[in-house]
């Protein structure tokens, strides 16, 4: 029978853990996540103790050699990590001394597994928030796609689920356009705040050896390192602002997938989802359902859940390194998850949806939804607008207890409501009303076209952020590498 494992700190104790008590506590069942950071962590951290002298370079040199010998096995699955190892740090830790044997108790000198773990955590959400953003600028490419595709398409806009004005359809695609770079300016703006080393921070004190900090962290492809040894520590900060962000897209995604739903409803056919998209029922043979976007709709539940669960935890803890905190990598590795498989089957989906035009235009021009067009009429007339408004409101009253439509009326009609429409008529279809909305940001065919340009523009620029930070930190997550060029 294979010995019982020590622990890393079971010098202090006289007894080992109850076994209930060391599955309770262990984390192995899900940090084995953060293998390949932790590794790549080590391996910086033990070049800088050679290279200042802490321990022999010889040694040096074969923890390294060790940590790739171990790199190698995870990568191609055969690393076995279990419940005795505790935690990822210290399950790496024997596989190294089973490979290269006491040399390895060097390796954790001047450090805790404090910073180790939230050093593991940052390099990971470095890698995980770009490939969220990937996934954001995919989104937008196909929004963007689709909205130049329907850039004049007209369609009704809606305040409280009523038909207000009309708008075209790539006006409000890009709608959603700018709700996803707001996302990916934050995403940006997590990454910034998160890219700076802890390793030095130690268990909380920072440490009595020359440490190279600096070094560590340009080896590990962070911008800088963090200010505080406590703050680093005890920082959870990184977790929840990737936490807020995607709660974020999970909001505005689920936004998008309301209208698209309620859109291909039988009750408005605005669109059809693709059959590839959809699924049918059980029992009615007629049925169409619309499963992606009500899934997509359905995941913010989990991804507000995690967050909230996560500020819960952090609320109360006083300084610094709390085993409560453990709870974060289940709840940020479930969400990345969610977030990533959400951006990945969004963009197809859209990709084969199908725009009833005609009823789309029909639709835009029911309802009275040129009444704001001729109060303006009268207010460039020089009737104050309130008295405009009431005007217009009192038409709109007499001809739906009449039955009809503004088009319906007479010159003289016109003229008995105001004078002024006696000599000059509010516009009368759709596409008049939407092209006299000529302003920046307006919906103008014309302002869409700029509003189009630009946000590719944008999109251009952000997929070269993201395209470049992908490369260094491919660089620095790379068997044997030696940090970002």
């Amino acid at each position: 029978m294979e010995p019982k494992r020590k622990k890393v700190w079971s010098g202090r104790f006289e007894s080992a853990p109850d076994a209930r008590s060391e599955a309770y506590t262990s984390s192995i069942g899900f940090d084995t996540r953060l293998v390949q950071e932790d590794i790549r962590g080590s391996v910086a951290h033990v070049r800088m103790l050679g290279a200042q002298g802490i321990i022999a370079s010889d040694e040096a040199t074969e923890i390294e050699r060790g940590l790739w010998l171990v790199w190698d096995e995870a990568e191609v699955g055969t690393l076995e990590l279990t419940l005795a190892d505790e935690d990822v740090h210290s399950g790496v830790e024997r596989r190294l001394r089973e490979l290269i044997g006491p040399a390895q108790g060097r390796l954790h000198t001047a450090r805790s597994r404090n910073d180790q773990v939230i050093t593991d955590v940052r390099l990971w959400l470095k890698r995980s928030i770009l490939r969220l953003t990937t996934g954001l600028i995919d989104l937008n490419a196909t929004l963007l796609d689709l909205a130049e595709l329907h850039v004049e398409t007209i369609m009704p806009g809606f305040t409280h689920t009523q038909r207000a004005q009309p708008v075209t359809l790539g006006h409000h695609l890009l709608a959603y356009v700018s709700m996803f770079e707001r996302d990916l300016e934050r995403f940006q703006q997590a990454y910034a705040r998160l890219d700076l080393s802890p390793l030095g921070s130690s268990a909380l004190a920072g440490t009595t050896f020359p440490i190279d900090r600096a070094m560590v962290a340009n080896d590990l492809g962070f911008a800088g390192i963090t200010r505080n040894s406590l703050d680093a520590i005890g920082d959870r900060d990184p977790v929840l602002d990737t936490l807020y962000c995607n709660a974020m897209v999970v909001m505005h995604t689920s936004r998008l997938c309301e209208e698209l739903v309620w859109w291909s409803s039988g009750e408005v056919k605005y669109l059809a989802f693709d059959d590839a998209f959809s699924t049918g029922s059980s029992i009615m043979p007629q049925k169409k359902n619309a499963d992606v976007a009500e899934l997509t709709r359905g995941k913010t539940g989990r991804v507000f859940g995690h967050l909230i669960g996560m500020l819960t935890v952090m609320k109360g803890l006083p300084l610094t390194y709390n085993s409560d905190m453990q709870e974060d990598k289940e709840a940020l590795f479930d969400t990345v998850d969610t977030v990533v498989n959400v951006l990945g089957i969004l963009p197809p989906a859209l990709q084969t949806l199908t725009f009833n035009t005609e009823r789309l235009a029909d639709a835009a021009a029911a309802d009275f939804s040129l009444a704001t067009d001729a109060a303006d009429l009268l207010a460039r007339n020089g009737v104050p607008f309130r008295e405009a408004h009431e005007i217009v409101g009192r038409l709109v009253r007499d001809c739906t207890e009449r039955g009809c439509q503004f088009s319906d009326l007479s010159d003289e009609e016109w003229a008995e409501a105001h004078p002024i429409f006696g000599n000059e008529r509010p516009p009368m279809t759709s596409a008049e009303s939407v092209a006299a909305r000529d302003v920046p940001g307006g919906t103008a065919p014309g302002r869409v076209r700029v509003a189009l340009g630009a946000a590719l523009e944008r999109s251009s620029d952000l997929r070269a952020w993201q395209v470049g930070e992908d490369e260094r930190m491919t660089r620095v997550m790379s068997r044997g590498s030696t940090g970002p060029e």
